[in-house]
């Protein structure tokens, strides 16, 4: 039985929202902190977005599907990787939701992923996700 665990990551990243949401849909700042990945989308609504790159040595080409999209707010989009192992069909589709909130002088920066389908896939994709909102802050802040 496939559950739907929901993996979580949040960072706090000192700098203004405009320049966290642009790191967040730029593609040459993706690759400094998505493990190096090219993304391709036109960041509409409706629109595909793929990631390609290298990962523990395999080259992938993951895509999804760019859902919401609200400068300054929120970015979310479905998400396939044929790495996984699972067939290319709707239910294996993650969706990933990146929330911005102003606090000060910093952006708060919450991510969900859902359909994880064990505990254990739910901390890796968690660790994941945390290490790739540490690269953005990093990215961000420089």
């Amino acid at each position: 039985m496939t559950k739907n665990l929901t993996a979580e990551a949040k960072i706090a990243v000192n700098a203004p929202i405009q320049r966290v949401w642009d790191a967040l849909v730029t593609p040459e700042t993706i690759k400094k902190y998505m493990f190096g990945a090219t993304v391709v989308s036109d960041w509409k609504e409706g629109s595909p977005i793929v990631w390609k790159g290298e990962w523990q040595g395999k080259p992938y080409a993951d895509k999804g599907v760019i859902l919401q999209l609200k400068p300054n707010r929120l970015l979310q989009y479905s998400h396939f990787s044929p790495l996984s192992g699972v067939p290319d069909i709707p239910d294996n589709y993650h969706t990933v939701r990146i929330e911005l909130a102003s606090k000060g002088t910093q952006t708060n920066v919450s991510l969900t992923q859902d359909k994880n389908p064990t505990e254990q896939a739910r901390e890796q994709s968690q660790k994941n996700w945390q290490m790739m909102l540490t690269g953005l802050k990093k990215a961000v802040e420089e």
